[in-house]
């Protein structure tokens, strides 16, 4: 319960809408002259009256800084990219951004005007209300998860019929094993790490070429190379079938293919494997057994999806809960996400795609560069919740791309980033702590409330509310458009099971069902069988293979490494750097190597060296450690380019090549060289 010392002050239940697993509970001390502290939530489930290190920093630092954030309004006076802007009111901008628009939509037709966005907020309104203008509009859009999880969505479609259905966490009770590949919840889950993984009675294994915080506190660490997860998942599928840890019954009733993939699981001996990804036997062995002890949970990381082969390996690791019928019963299931609508959520009222009158124009975040230079398909860009200058391939390419005066670009954001600063017009956006909404953790089947703690910084706007007056501008009357807030969110609320949203409010918090869930209880499954589909054919329409092959990417070229760029401890994709004390913990950008391709280069701990291939070249310092394998090399994702010292970050090596499915990203597929500087 809460302390004497802060229920002096007026105590406001919130909840971290943060592209995070997490979802945590947020206690907004608020003293008498509207001066905020933000803490942690004892009386919340998971995060138990702690909030992440990075987030308590960033929520109390830059986010309540009136100097770091945006406030009003801006037009652009000077060339992208100079910082010289003037501040004009809301009406006058929006006026003018309408009068483009306008323009643009009776010259070339409103797909000429593209819209991207991600997860900058992960809350129910701000994210999904923008798309009600957007489909009134016609405009085209940059598929979000092309820049992050598409590729195992596109996989776990074509096998289970989703991946935003997974198991519910609370069965961990129940579990004999919890296999995690390729997440980092010490970096990515801090509590899920601290907590739920920590007090399961279940066998914890970890599969990640990185020996991260998790890993080394996991009964079991598998390390292979990366790219040889396919390979990986068909060595412990033989183990399972050569030691009858396999139901036959359930393959039989509910798994189409399984005679398809025999040749292949027979051909991959332990012997075989480990030879592919470096792991040994006994391991590969050790592994299977525990996995096919007794009920498991398989949670697939966004990171394993985001290799040149990343949807193959999702096809290939999900044969493993089918093999064991690890579906519709206590203690098992496989997890990527959990979306909305598993708990009720409404999308199509949410986001009103009936107010569309023309075919939506999709197109890849790694297209985007090329996207963005052509004037036949593209003539207006609006950004909101997301940093394309820091998050997005061909760094340079897109700096220069976003500079160019015949693109009329619309920022919108709490805070200038790389991104705004190549804007005609930047608007100000309200952060989580200003306006109600609702969250929904992906990991967990909760449904949370944010609760408004503090009024909108200077003039600033929740992004719904910008578009309602945007709307407004161009003169559209459809209701769907203007819709308060408050209607919006007691709908919400019911289709959630909840009363209204002030009941949740005073819950904070609360379950979407009272008793863990089984994933797919009645065993049938949304493919078009109604089973899992090992062989697809919906997969081979698309161009794909039938079944999921056991392949390995080939190691880097000799005198080169694969990069792995994956989440900070520090940092929530490109958020947080602009806060000082952030920015102190992160230091200079290292590159962790291996001590032996480190002595093999003549490199030294905290040496300054180049990285460099095909698409650019930046300096970095000098990590040796042995937490990853040979012949790889690792650095953290998402610093704002602006902040380092050669205006490149990590991401500047970034080609933009796709994955196998979905046009996907498959960033940890990158090859560099590394030198001295």
């Amino acid at each position: 319960m809460m302390t004497a010392s802060q229920t002096a002050k007026q105590i406001i239940r919130t909840t971290c809408p943060r592209d995070c697993y997490d979802a945590c509970g947020i206690a907004v001390a608020k003293a008498p002259d509207g001066r905020i502290k933000v803490l942690g939530d004892p009386d919340h489930a998971v995060s138990r009256g702690a909030l992440c290190g990075k987030c308590a920093i960033a929520y109390n630092g830059a986010y309540l800084d009136p100097k770091a954030r945006l406030t009003q309004p801006l037009r652009r006076t000077g060339p992208k990219g100079s910082g010289q802007y003037e501040a004009v009111t809301w009406e006058v901008a929006l006026a003018a951004i309408a009068e483009k628009l306008q323009a643009i939509v009776a010259e070339s037709g409103p797909e000429a005007i593209w819209h991207t966005h991600y997860t900058g907020t992960c809350s129910a309104i701000a994210g999904g209300f923008p798309q009600r203008f957007f489909h009134r509009l016609g405009a085209s859009e940059v598929d979000p998860d092309s820049i992050c999880n598409a590729a195992g969505h596109a996989a776990l479609g074509y096998l289970i019929g989703t991946g935003s259905d997974g198991f519910d966490p609370r069965m961990a009770k129940d579990a004999a094993c919890i296999l995690v590949w390729g997440a980092n919840p010490s970096a990515s889950a801090p509590h899920r790490h601290k907590y739920w993984l920590k007090e399961t009675p279940a066998k914890v294994i970890v599969i990640d070429p990185v020996r991260h915080e998790t890993a080394i506190q996991a009964d079991l660490h598998l390390q292979p190379f990366p790219g040889s997860d396919a390979a990986l998942a068909y060595g412990l599928l033989h183990v399972l079938v050569r030691d009858n840890l396999i139901d036959q019954d359930f393959i039989d009733a509910h798994v189409i293919g399984w005679d398809e993939i025999a040749e292949t699981t027979a051909a991959a001996t332990p012997a075989r494997t480990a030879a592919l990804t470096g792991i040994p036997e006994a391991d590969i062995i050790a592994a299977a057994r525990l996995y096919g002890s007794g009920p498991a949970l398989l949670w697939l990381g966004q990171g394993l999806q985001r290799q040149p082969m990343g949807g193959n390996i999702f096809r290939a690791i999900g044969l493993l809960p089918a093999a064991t019928g690890n579906f519709g019963k206590p203690g098992a299931g496989l997890l990527f996400l959990n979306g909305g609508a598993r708990r009720g959520i409404d999308g199509d009222y949410l986001e009103a795609p009936h107010l569309r009158q023309n075919e939506r124009q999709v197109a890849s975040h790694m297209d985007l560069v090329d996207l963005l230079n052509d004037r036949q398909r593209v003539q207006a860009l609006f950004t909101w919740n997301i940093n394309i200058a820091a998050s997005n391939p061909r760094q340079a390419d897109l700096k220069k791309t976003l500079q160019s005066d015949d693109l009329f670009h619309v920022a919108i954001d709490l805070f200038p980033t790389d991104t705004v600063d190549l804007a005609d017009f930047i608007l100000p956006a309200a952060s989580f702590l200003e306006f109600d909404d609702l969250v929904l953790s992906y990991f967990d089947l909760t449904i949370s409330a944010q609760a408004q703690a503090t009024d909108p910084m200077g003039d600033a706007l929740p992004n719904q509310e910008i578009f309602r007056r945007l709307a407004a501008a161009m003169g559209y009357n459809a209701p769907e458009l203007f819709e308060d807030d408050a209607v919006i969110l007691d709908n919400l609320a019911r289709q959630v099971g909840q009363e209204s949203f002030a009941a949740l409010k005073e819950s904070g918090t609360v379950a979407r069902w009272s008793k863990p869930v089984t994933q797919f209880p009645d065993l049938v499954f949304p493919t078009p069988s109604g089973k899992i589909e090992i062989a697809s054919e919906a997969a081979i329409e698309a161009g794909l293979p039938r079944v999921p092959v056991a392949n390995v990417d080939a190691h880097p070229a000799k005198g080169l490494l694969r990069l792995l760029s994956p989440a900070s401890k520090w940092l929530m994709n490109s958020s947080y750097h602009n806060d000082p004390k952030i920015a102190a913990k992160l230091g200079p950008e290292h590159l962790v190597l291996h001590p032996d391709d480190a002595m093999q280069r003549g490199i030294a701990n905290g040496a300054q060296i180049r990285v460099s291939n095909a698409t650019d070249s930046i300096e970095m310092i000098a990590e040796i450690a042995d937490t990853i394998p040979r012949g790889v090399a690792l650095a953290a994702k998402s610093r704002w380019p602006k902040l380092l010292p050669g205006g490149k970050s990590i991401n500047a090596l970034n080609p933009g090549t796709k994955a196998d499915m979905a046009e996907s990203s498959s960033v940890h597929g990158i090859e560099v060289e590394v030198v001295l500087a």
